[in-house]
């Protein structure tokens, strides 16, 4: 049974033919719903059929092709509306507006799935010769679709601004709607500075007249934008909220784009592995474009990430084919080269990494950015980094990834720029050693920004000669650095944070949990110093600062400033509270009031607390200390 029919239209005459292209095509260019413009329009060609109509059934076969390209994905959709478009076009007079429209669709939609542009370019020109307003629109918009490869910035921005002034010829809200959506889409894909107004611009005109596909496209980049912020919790319900919009606008990319975003979510808070089933499912979808290489990429670099390197390489070597430099360039193919760069150094494969570098030196000045602003990975330079580092060239490695650091933030994309500066601080502590300055301060801030953002951080391949495989501890105010073989761990300070400390400062040895309790950290064994909690000069710096927070104190009172008046007295309470545990009367060192037993039961719990801390923020690193420390009436670090 028809649309038309389920409504309880009559039987197929050539007015119910005229109304069902009607509301086929408000359906599609007014309000944006792809999957209810099919309907009408699959109607409208079935009734132009047995009316005989061939305009209309030029028109219904135009307005199954959508607004966007490759909208039908599976072979039996493909060829059923290929098969009506080139019947179509064998009805109409070779020389009208319909058949050049035609014409252009069917072009478009081969190009696409071929990877190139050249036919639906040499159309466009004809479209502008031939004076047919819409036959030019589309053509814009059609070549736009097939010229997303990063090669192409400048001739994509041509086509929108173009498409934009197009819009006042044909009076379509739909062409200026979709020329404005291209012209955002293009300027965050060169990284403009400027982006954001377009979107804007955008959005407003957007909430004055909805129009559902593309306000699926608007509400992609806001999760994009969120996933810069590094508001990665609330990325992840906007995801979840632009995937119903998609589904209800009948959009065939919703399910690629979630999966997209959600990777990107995943990937920054260390969590990747945990997709490998989707991903699995997902490579092989008929959704995906068929120059989509992206999730087989996302896929290898996943398995590369779980540890699975015989999936992980399965896939590169899929990806790679007999060359690299065949895969067609596409909106995916930023997202599938920073993927395989990725995966390349986790599985250290130097020659696919090589390749990598080579194709993606010219877009050094791009952001990493998936189809039509879906998701962010940062600035290209990244993967540059990443992939001299798998080479083993440490100076361009380190050049570019300070280059990505600064293009991040740039961007604005916070868990890319700590991800690139991470990275640095390790290339820094292989070329120049763990205990380089630079290394250290890079990755002290990266651990800083990653604890903030909810991140973790992944390990570089490779350790520095130096590296003996041991945890170090490193106070800093009311936090420690918890450092592992080029990763750092950003932890709240606590008591058992205080006892690893104690303990990994004196590997191999014991010492009993009555010292460890009182402080005094006495270890059996040879007689060396050992890592204090409070050392003389921490206690006189704290003293100092005591005397120092009662009069910043009283200053914000009588200023009224409660709220850092406040925040001063936790300081202060925190500060005593330190000096109290460290020190006991006459400023020696507490001793445990108790029996060993009390003490070993005391010390285990709390460096189980510390050890769960530890594993919050770095799983990896919390996984070797929980396999390194033993506690009980002695305690002792005995890194593997």
């Amino acid at each position: 049974m028809s649309v038309a029919q389920g409504l309880g239209a009559g039987p197929p005459s050539c007015p119910d033919l005229e109304a069902a292209l009607v509301r086929g095509e408000r359906a599609l260019f007014e309000e944006g719903d792809l999957q209810r413009a099919r309907r009408w329009f699959d109607t409208a060609y079935s009734q132009a059929e047995a009316c005989g109509d061939r305009a209309g059934l030029a028109q219904a076969a135009l307005g199954l092709g959508g607004i966007w390209v490759h909208e039908h994905r599976t072979a039996v959709e493909w060829e059923k509306v290929r098969v009506r478009q080139r019947h179509a076009l064998s009805q109409v007079d070779p020389g009208s507006a319909l058949a050049l429209r035609l014409r252009l669709r069917i072009q478009g939609e081969e190009d696409y799935r071929a990877g190139t542009h050249e036919g639906i370019l040499r159309l466009l020109d004809l479209a502008r010769r031939s004076g047919d307003p819409l036959a030019l629109a589309e053509a814009l918009s059609l070549a736009h679709h097939c010229v997303l490869g990063p090669e192409h910035g400048a001739l994509r921005m041509e086509l929108a601004g173009e498409l934009i002034g197009q819009a006042a010829v044909t009076g379509r809200r739909s062409d200026l709607i979709m020329g404005l959506m291209w012209r955002t889409v293009d300027l965050y894909l060169a990284a403009d500075p400027h982006a954001e107004r377009c979107m804007q611009e955008l959005r407003t005109l957007l909430d004055a007249h909805p129009h559902l596909a593309i306000d699926f496209v608007a509400r992609a980049i806001e999760v994009m934008l969120a996933i810069r912020a590094g508001r990665l919790d609330e990325a992840e319900r906007r995801a979840a909220a632009c995937f119903e919009r998609g589904v209800a606008a009948g959009d065939v990319d919703a399910i690629g784009w979630y999966g997209g975003q959600l990777g990107a979510i995943r990937w920054y808070q260390g969590r990747a592995p945990e997709l490998l089933p989707a991903l699995a499912d997902l490579v092989n979808s008929p959704t995906l474009s068929p120059i989509d290489n992206s999730y087989v990429a996302a896929l290898a670099l996943a398995a590369a990430v779980a540890g699975d390197r015989r999936l992980a390489a399965g896939h590169l070597a899929r990806l790679r084919g007999r060359d690299l430099a065949e895969l067609p360039s596409s909106s995916s193919w930023m997202i599938a080269m920073y993927c395989l760069v990725e995966a390349a150094h986790l599985l250290q494969d130097a020659d696919t990494a090589a390749g990598a570098y080579a194709l993606l030196s010219p877009y050094a000045h791009l952001p990493v950015i998936a189809s039509l602003g879906v998701a962010c990975f940062g600035s290209v330079r990244h993967p540059l980094g990443m992939a001299a580092l798998t080479t083993g060239d440490l100076d361009l490695a380190i050049g570019h990834l300070r280059a990505a650091v600064h293009d991040n933030l740039a961007l604005g994309h916070w868990p890319a720029a700590t991800l690139s500066r991470c990275r640095l601080g390790q290339a820094l502590a292989l070329r120049d050693g763990p205990a380089d300055e630079a290394a250290r301060a890079e990755l002290a801030t990266a651990a800083r920004d990653a604890a903030d953002l909810g991140m973790v951080l992944p390990a570089v391949v490779g350790r520095p000669p130096e590296a003996d495989g041991a945890c170090r501890f490193r106070r800093d105010g009311r936090h420690w650095h918890v450092e592992l073989n080029g990763r750092v761990a950003l932890v709240d300070h606590s008591v058992g944070m205080a006892h690893l400390a104690m303990l990994a400062a004196n590997p191999g040895h014991e010492i009993p949990a009555a010292d460890l309790a009182a402080g005094t950290g006495r270890r059996e064994g040879p007689r060396e110093s050992v890592q204090p909690l409070l050392d003389d000069l921490a206690r006189d710096s704290y003293r100092r600062r005591l005397t120092r927070l009662q009069a910043e104190i009283d200053e914000h009172e009588s200023m009224h400033d409660l709220e850092r008046a406040a925040a001063l007295r936790m300081e202060r309470e925190w500060l005593i509270a330190e000096l109290a545990a460290a020190t006991g009367m006459n400023g020696r060192a507490r001793p445990f009031a108790g029996s060993e037993e009390r003490a070993r039961i005391a010390v285990g719990k709390a460096i189980r607390r510390a050890l769960a801390r530890i594993s919050a923020v770095d799983r990896t690193i919390g996984d070797e200390l929980r396999a390194t420390v033993h506690t009980g009436v002695r305690c002792s670090y005995r890194p593997r």
